[in-house]
């Protein structure tokens, strides 16, 4: 499954990128794949509960730094795919190309 989400401190300010930095380094630290761009992070992974732990980790990080954090997340569930986050990415740019 592919988890997209971003993390956002509430009430912490308009540079909250330092904040945003502990919620990466967890998901960094998880070992599953993944990226980050300027406005998500995705990871992939093969259960639930795998991802949304780091998920819910990330959250934890950035809220033991500032009491209320908002997240936005998506997910593509899809049993016996691996690599799809690159797969996806290489579809596209197949078409374009």
């Amino acid at each position: 499954m592919l988890v997209a989400f971003s993390v956002t401190p509430i009430g912490a300010g308009e540079d909250v990128g330092e904040l945003v930095a502990e919620a990466v380094r967890v998901v960094r630290a998880s070992g599953l794949p993944n990226r980050t761009d300027a406005m998500f992070t995705t990871v992939e992974g093969e259960t639930w509960e795998e991802v949304m732990g780091v998920v819910k980790d990330a959250v934890a990080a950035v809220e033991a730094r500032c009491g209320r954090v908002s997240l936005v997340l998506k997910a593509d569930i899809r049993a016996g795919q691996e690599g799809r986050m690159d797969a996806k990415v290489a579809t596209i740019e197949r078409h374009l190309g």
